[in-house]
């Protein structure tokens, strides 16, 4: 961490993080807990209220973060800048309780808090990762207080080293008694601190419409006419049509009841800032139910869906929905998931851009994964291929994006990417750079 000198307490800061059973390291999430639990965990910045975004900040500019977490927990939140370097600025010697109320929002720096939080360098992608515990953690091989620092010194640097040393830490604890989640933002010089998100985002909200000028309006003079005899008028009655209706909620049935999954999802999901209005009730489609939505600017179109018998619900954007709704439509008419993705099983990732100057999205269903990127297009990836891929960092590895659907190569499926391939040879995946 730098070693700055703070008159106020000032930490400067680059930013990254991701989410949680054996810990799994990815190059976007830095590390995830696989199982699926009730504990769940929010990160944002000030710029990014959603937390799907990417907003811009100048060096030296102040930054504020907030937290939310499902249940009691105890909160650590790391920083990774472009060069690697880490900061943990929560817990600190200014702010050493780290427990966390269920369901409440706790920012950083606080209300009369006796530090701050400042943009440092250098310029490019940082990452702000945030992990939640419902026990308290070790974290003295991670990091450590010097004398009377503020802040402690983090004795790592890159997020895989980082990574690594959490998955030894979270390693013993129960499956279900951990999570993370990542939000990211950039270092650089834009005009007034702000830049255009991928996908047409601005600030962290929506996208910026051209205002409608109407056309102009031709005033024709007014012909004088004799006035009428008075006319006895009758009472106009209301049409029935045109009275108010209700508008749909998130996760309600047409007998307006309540699908409590999908209403957990638009709320985890931030749903009136990436999903907009419901525009159906909840439905069945398959073995499940789903609900559709209006969609919010650059996310799109978008469903909130779920298999019969799972407390868990997750939304599905944009393209990446509708080429997951293309996949159903040829396997089976659309009647329900295609088989060879299955039901979402998370959220859906933004992944900022890589060494190939890609930016894109990510979502993750039962049996597999769909790739987005606007370079390219939107592609599947299954089985042990799509393994052999997101162990080596997936899209933010050498390999980025791929570029072409998973394929059949002599009876043996194949993946091509920017950066190479995977081919099935000698009985094993291999990998080749181009």
């Amino acid at each position: 961490m730098n070693k700055k000198a703070l008159l106020t307490a000032t930490l400067l800061l680059g930013l990254t993080a991701a989410a949680s059973a054996a810990p799994k390291i990815t190059a976007q999430s830095i590390i995830v807990n696989p199982y699926q639990g009730n504990l769940n965990l929010q990160v944002w910045t000030n710029r990014d209220q959603g937390g799907q975004g990417n907003p811009r900040y100048n060096i030296g500019e102040k930054l504020s973060v907030a937290v939310k977490a499902s249940q009691d927990a105890y909160v650590y939140l790391f920083n990774v800048n472009a060069d690697g370097q880490i900061d943990l600025f929560f817990p600190n010697g200014y702010e050493g309780n780290n427990f966390v109320k269920a369901g409440v929002t706790k920012r950083f720096p606080g209300q009369n808090g006796k530090y701050s939080l400042s943009v440092g360098g250098p310029e490019g992608q940082d990452k702000l990762l945030a992990l939640a515990s419902r026990t308290k953690l070790n974290i003295d091989q991670i990091a450590s207080f010097a004398g009377s620092q503020g802040f402690a010194q983090v004795g790592l640097n890159g997020q895989d080293n980082l990574a690594q040393a959490l998955s030894i830490v979270v390693s013993p604890l129960p499956q279900e008694g951990w999570v993370t989640d990542t939000a990211y933002f950039y270092v650089g010089n834009g005009q007034n601190g702000y830049t255009q998100y991928p996908f047409g985002q601005q600030d962290g909200q929506t996208a910026y419409v051209e205002p409608v000028q109407p056309a102009p309006v031709q005033v024709q003079p007014v012909q004088t006419q004799p006035v009428p005899v008075p006319v006895q008028t009758q009472p106009v009655q209301p049409d029935p049509v045109s009275q108010p209706v209700s508008q749909i909620q998130p996760g309600e049935r047409s007998d307006h009841s309540f699908d409590t999954a999908i209403q957990e999802a638009f709320s985890r999901t931030k749903g009136n800032e990436s999903l907009g209005q419901a525009t159906t009730y909840v439905g069945r489609w398959g073995t499940g139910v789903w609900q559709k939505f209006a969609g919010v600017a650059a996310y799109g179109n978008a469903v909130v869906l779920h298999a019969d018998g799972s407390s868990r619900a997750y939304a599905v954007h944009g393209s990446i929905l509708k080429r997951y709704l293309a996949l159903a439509q040829a396997e089976n008419g659309g009647a329900r998931p295609p088989s060879r993705l299955g039901w979402a099983a998370g959220d859906e990732k933004i992944i900022t851009r890589n060494t190939y100057g890609t930016t894109g999205l990510y979502g993750y269903f039962q049996s597999g994964a769909l790739y987005f990127s606007e370079k390219h297009g939107t592609f599947w990836l299954v089985g042990d291929l799509l393994k052999k891929y997101q162990g080596l960092g997936g899209s933010g590895s050498f390999l980025g994006f791929p570029v072409r659907d998973q394929y059949l190569s002599g009876g043996q499926w194949a993946g091509e990417f920017e950066g190479g391939s995977i081919r099935f040879v000698g009985g094993k995946y291999q990998v080749y750079r181009k």
